[in-house]
């Protein structure tokens, strides 16, 4: 079952991943400037904090412990000095948790400060089992998209411990994968704080949207943009980014209008069909297409309500779907964006 989930989801991590290291892996920071979004595009009034947030008090792992991995495979964990989470998300709830001082290297999607100093051993879809390997973990936490199989079954041959979690898919994973994480780490009382903290933040936000929405429950299609590879692609009913769209009142364009696949290329008629009152995209590529000047360049994209009122919603690309400990900051930026300043009360 992984392999074919490794297969499926290859191709856009790759081109996600290349976009991060085409850009540099800068943070929000660049989100806060304005990342080339152009006049008329709306303002990231709430932007996504550069920083994770650590809980209080800094847990002390209790282990050995052992753990079922989300492929199936019972993982032993005798010591975790020595931590690689090979995504963004897992290494941001690492760090949130508070154990980042036990991270040695990230993956090239943890942008985060915190993070930001840490060897890159993974590129998205493309891990390098020699360079984990040479950092002596402890013990490796991946995605259960994490490829190439190969690559891990590499690491798990040399004898370190490898915990698969469930990829993230909407917000319902916040919970389920900080508890995962935790209990590998010896410290699950740390999981379900934190869980408990990060729900708890969703939901406060998610209180707030009738009251700033007005009942309006604009169309909203999300973009993958990477123009430099000219890779312009529409999300669909498993892109990802239904939950968050929803949560914040509004309705997923693009599988409202149809599309069952993850992704499907950009044309005039898809667009036409979806008719977004907003788009939403990630900050690094809605710069890489020259802003929203040249986002509604794209053929389609100025016949759209979203289009014609140039209404974009920009996150940064680390953050964005992580469906972790600061996607309560994500969803209200998406929503101080959306309602404009009503949202950002």
């Amino acid at each position: 079952m992984r392999r074919l989930r490794n297969r499926l989801a290859g191709a856009l991590l790759s081109v996600l991943a290349l976009t991060l290291t085409a850009t540099g892996c800068a943070g929000s920071a660049e989100a806060e400037s304005g990342t080339g979004t152009g006049s008329g595009a709306a303002a990231a009034t709430d932007p996504v904090a550069d920083r994770v947030e650590p809980l209080a008090k800094r847990p002390e792992p209790r282990l050995p412990v052992s753990v079922r991995s989300a492929d199936g495979e019972r993982v032993t964990v005798e010591r975790a000095e020595r931590v690689v989470p090979l995504s963004g998300s897992l290494s941001e709830i690492v760090f949130t948790l508070g154990l980042g001082d036990r991270v040695v290297a990230r993956d090239v999607t943890a942008t985060f400060e915190q993070a930001a100093k840490l060897p890159v051993v993974t590129r998205g879809h493309d891990v390098s089992a020699e360079s984990v390997l040479s950092l002596r973990p402890d013990l490796v936490i991946a995605e259960t998209t994490t490829g190439p199989e190969e690559a891990v079954d590499q690491i798990r041959a040399a004898g370190v411990p490898v915990l698969f979690v469930e990829a993230a898919r909407g917000l319902d994973d916040v919970g389920p994968r900080i508890r995962a994480v935790a209990g590998a780490l010896g410290v699950p009382a740390a999981g379900r704080e934190l869980t408990q903290r990060s729900e708890d933040r969703i939901t406060a936000v998610r209180e707030d949207v009738e009251d700033v929405s007005h009942g309006d429950r604009p169309r909203v299609a999300f973009l993958y943009l990477r123009g430099s590879a000219s890779v312009y692609l529409i999300g669909g009913r498993d892109s990802g980014a239904g939950s968050l769209i929803e949560a914040a009142g509004a309705v997923d364009a693009g599988a409202a209008s149809g599309l069952e696949k993850d992704f499907t290329a950009i044309t005039s008629e898809a667009l036409v069909k979806a008719a977004p009152d907003a788009i939403l995209v990630m900050s690094k590529g809605l710069e890489s297409v020259g802003g929203v000047d040249g986002l509604v360049r794209i053929p389609g994209v100025a016949q759209t309500p979203a289009g014609l009122d140039r209404r974009i919603v920009s996150v940064e690309d680390g953050v964005l779907l992580n469906y972790g400990p600061r996607t309560d900051q994500v969803l209200k930026s998406v929503v101080a964006q959306l309602y404009g300043e009503d949202g950002a009360r």
